[in-house]
């Protein structure tokens, strides 16, 4: 089973979370911030991972530190669960609707953190600054060593916008991560690593 568990403590916050990549898409998300809750939720549900996040934080200098806090200990947990990322799929692409909005993503899991982020709100969901969904995948692309392009190709409502992108991200890692028995837990990649 592909799992990790890493706790992280600063004079900030504190993040715990473990996942199994290989789970039903059961959570549970304890964090300050609604819609970041929400957000998890969704990663868990669409990824079929199963996610367990508790998080708390100095909210009162807003969102920051708790969303790229949480980014950083996920984006671990990700390396971690991939292992050597032998067998796996390791690219994929999806594009996900919610009403009016549509987004893209396309990911590659080969062990280099990268990010092309193409979010544009800028207001709040909440308590929720919108802006924090681009930093949340800009962390996650680094710590996690994948590749992240994300494209917003439509939509006017900015929770509307920013759940097709997290619904997007978790249906292509969902793929990225898939096992195909036809690679007999080989690397995939020329250069017989990913790292």
């Amino acid at each position: 089973m592909r799992k990790a568990e890493i706790k992280r403590k600063t004079k900030e916050t504190s993040v715990a979370i473990s996942l199994n990549l290989d789970g039903s898409g059961s959570s549970e998300i304890d964090t300050p911030f609604g819609m970041l809750t929400h957000m998890l939720e969704q990663i868990a549900k669409h990824a079929v991972m199963d996610l367990s996040v508790k998080v708390t934080g100095d909210i009162e200098t807003g969102s920051h530190h708790v969303v790229e806090d949480t980014a950083i200990v996920l984006g671990g947990c990700i390396d971690k669960a991939l292992g050597d990322r032998s067998g796996i799929e390791r690219m994929a692409d999806s594009t996900v609707p919610l009403d009016e909005a549509l987004s893209r993503v396309v990911l590659d899991l080969g062990g280099r953190g990268y990010h092309s982020i193409d979010i544009s709100p800028s207001n709040q969901i909440g308590d929720f600054p919108t802006d924090m969904a681009r930093h949340f995948f800009e962390t996650l692309a680094v710590e996690s060593r994948m590749a992240i392009h994300i494209k917003v190709l439509s939509g006017k409502n900015e929770h509307h916008v920013i759940e097709s992108v997290f619904k997007a991200f978790a249906k292509t890692f969902k793929k990225a991560m898939r096992v195909d028995k036809n690679l007999d837990g080989s690397i995939p990649s020329t250069k017989d690593t990913l790292s």
